[in-house]
């Protein structure tokens, strides 16, 4: 009270409301006018708009005469963008930058409080604003000038050109056809930046005339800024009481949802995301993720959430990998979707990136050329693969993010079970897809799924190879007692004539055992799996007893005929390797654990009926010896025999060859017309486990 005493009422001024421009009235706001540009020159200005976009382009004066005007920079503009030659679409005509561009935009998006008001007469006649508009200087005269500059150097550099030269640039181009557009790619697209642009440039310019503003016309319009009655009936908006009409002047702010900055796809607040069912948290969380402890996702969801709803729905859109849950493939890669990278649709890009998380599940470590090898993608998708779960080692490759979630492991064995019955299913479908060896996908050992895994020195490697060769020399030992027991029987009742005994003198033996430094993790540097000073050699001239070495060579014989009828052609290194898989099957104080040397198993495999291809390699080739010496069953018994032998004929020519000049030799040789797809199962029926 005391203050509306000090602040009495000096006047009361009526207030009108004027509808004749609403909605056609915007406000220009205009930069600071510079001392050489006038605004009042109705000659030299033009204007355009887009109404439904609200954007004005206007085209101002400037006063060439002025004393602050810099008329060498003016020629010097209007050169650079029009060139020496005058025409009708020059912009400066007059070789003068004399006209300015402003282009507007919007200063507000919400302009309904804000009214354009006229006082006369002690009368204040308001009326409602549509739209404010931000006038800035348009600066398009510089991208024409670097245009025509572009094309006056293009000019220049191609001038002399003839049509043989301009044949000479041809470049390959790739064509793809589009697939039919689904309503989800629609959707994006429309939605998308580009497309918006599009849709504005799309709309055409309305051009205006300019009234200046002591023109008749602009004196005519101004007339209706003033209501043209002053009834009451056309004022019932203004009569209200004081509470109602300070309520209409400042209305109380309200967000509405249109108004709301519109956020990316992929971006949604933890306020938003927890108005959504449970399944919609997870999946939504789990995709931005990829990859998640089961104690991080629960603090995600804050705190009430039942644990056992989020491990049903956790299920569904995720898969378990070292105690940490990993979304699934599917959910990253939906149907009817492609790669950005190559185009590869989703249903490859979802095998490629499974096989990568089963890998996952076997080590903590992963190969990406291995990787790429397998799946045949190309080396972006790849690295997206491995960037969604791992970390990238310098020298190493790339290790798994997290750590081994042992918690989850002990305290959810149901669950832990069931994931791995989902990745055996996985792992059948990987084996088909990828035609991989049942070698190369079961696990190096069994409880490597529910320890946690370690990284081991080579060290320690062999401290553990040589304990586990102590435990079990108990049963070696007596298995080689009862050898030597039956050689005595056999000596005794032989009774043979010492003098006459010959003993079959070699040389010293320059072979060696089997290499199998590259496959430490199965022997360790042990010999096949035991030590020298420890296999069971019989100690008379360091060799084997006869019946031993007949059943040494009937199982090394039986390994090679079967390996070699599953895999036709190999390398040295890869049936070495297969061989240590196979010896890591066999039981303790089996005859194969002797001692099988390299030159042992080599013989053995021409003995079988394979035959040694000389692949011409180059020489500045990186492959290890081993993997130079290639082996091929020459006669398998099956309809491709005949096909396989010209094949090896070929490759021990070249090591490389084109596959149409395989085509036409085989068509030459086996007499028959074979297409692309018949070449390309005849390579990898004979060929797959090298290519």
């Amino acid at each position: 009270m005391a203050n509306e005493e000090d602040d009495p009422i000096i006047q009361e001024i009526d207030v009108f409301l004027a509808r004749s421009l609403l909605e056609k009235l915007y406000l220009f706001q205009y930069p600071i006018r510079p001392a050489s540009m006038t605004y009042d020159d109705v000659t030299h200005l033009s204007a355009k708009i887009k109404p439904k976009q609200q954007k004005v382009e206007l085209e101002m004066a400037i006063d060439t005469l002025n004393p602050n005007y810099c008329r060498s920079k003016g020629e010097q503009i209007a050169l650079n963008v029009d060139g020496t030659c005058t025409d009708e679409t020059s912009t400066y005509s007059s070789k003068l930058m004399d006209k300015q561009t402003f282009c507007s935009s919007q200063a507000a998006s919400n302009v309904s409080r804000y009214a354009a008001a006229v006082y006369k007469k002690g009368e204040l006649h308001l009326t409602p604003l549509h739209g404010i508009l931000q006038l800035r200087p348009s600066f398009t005269y510089l991208d024409k000038a670097d245009a025509k500059h572009r094309e006056r150097e293009a000019a220049n550099e191609g001038g002399d050109s003839s049509q043989d030269e301009a044949e000479d640039d041809v470049k390959q181009i790739t064509v793809r056809f589009s697939r039919p557009e689904t309503e989800q790619a629609r959707q994006r697209r429309v939605q998308s930046y580009e497309f918006l642009q599009k849709r504005q440039a799309e709309e055409h310019w309305v051009h205006l005339h300019y009234y200046g503003l002591r023109d008749s016309r602009s004196e005519h319009e101004r007339q209706y800024l003033f209501s043209q009655g002053h009834g009451l009936a056309e004022n019932t908006e203004l009569i209200k009481s004081p509470s109602e009409y300070l309520m209409m002047l400042m209305p109380p702010s309200i967000e509405e949802e249109n108004e709301k900055p519109m956020a990316p796809s992929n971006v949604l607040s933890m306020a938003q995301l927890r108005t959504l069912p449970l399944a919609d948290q997870i999946k939504i969380l789990m995709k931005n993720v990829k990859v998640m402890p089961f104690a991080n996702l629960l603090g995600l969801l804050g705190s009430g959430t039942d644990p056992t709803a989020v491990l049903r729905c956790v299920q569904q859109v995720a898969l378990l990998v070292q105690g940490n849950w990993v979304v699934k493939s599917d959910v990253l890669y939906p149907k009817d979707t492609s790669s950005p990278h190559s185009g590869v649709p989703a249903e490859v890009l979802c095998r490629g990136r499974d096989f990568v998380m089963w890998k996952f599940t076997q080590d903590r470590w992963v190969v990406r050329k291995e990787v790429a090898a397998v799946t045949k993608l190309c080396p972006e998708d790849v690295k997206d693969f491995l960037e969604h779960m791992s970390v990238a080692r310098i020298n190493k490759g790339w290790e798994f993010m997290l750590p081994y979630d042992e918690d989850f492991v002990k305290k959810h064995p149901d669950i832990v079970q069931r994931q791995q019955m989902l990745w055996m299913g996985i792992q059948a479908k990987l084996e088909k897809v990828y035609n991989l060896l049942k070698e190369h996908l079961t696990p190096k050992k069994q409880e490597a799924q529910s320890a946690h895994p370690l990284l081991v020195s080579g060290e320690q490697r062999v401290n553990m190879a040589k304990a586990k060769v102590k435990q079990n020399f108990g049963q070696l030992e007596k298995e080689f007692q009862r050898q030597k027991a039956e050689m005595k029987s056999n000596d005794s009742s032989a009774k043979p004539d010492v003098a006459n005994i010959r003993i079959k003198e070699e040389p010293v033996s320059v072979e060696e055992p089997m290499d199998t430094s590259a496959h430490e993790g199965l022997n360790n540097g042990l010999v096949n799996g035991l030590h020298p000073a420890q296999g069971p050699l019989d100690p008379v001239n360091g060799h084997l007893p006869g019946g031993c070495i007949d059943r040494v060579a009937q199982e090394l014989k039986a390994f090679v005929s079967s390996t070699f009828k599953k895999q036709f052609v190999l390398t040295l290194s890869e049936l070495k390797r297969l061989f240590n898989l196979h010896l890591a099957s066999l039981p303790p104080g089996h005859t194969l654990f002797s001692g099988i040397s390299d030159k042992m198993l080599q013989d053995m495999v021409l003995d079988t009926g394979c035959k040694q291809i000389l692949v011409p390699f180059p020489p500045q080739t990186a492959a290890s010896p081993d993997e130079l010496k290639v082996y091929a069953l020459w006669e398998a018994g099956d309809t491709y025999d005949q096909h396989r032998q010209v094949l090896l004929e070929i490759f021990s020519k070249n090591y490389r060859v084109r596959r149409n000049v395989i085509q036409s030799q085989l068509s030459q040789e086996c007499g028959e017309d074979l297409n692309k797809q018949e070449v390309d199962r005849v390579l990898k029926v004979s060929f797959y486990s090298l290519w």
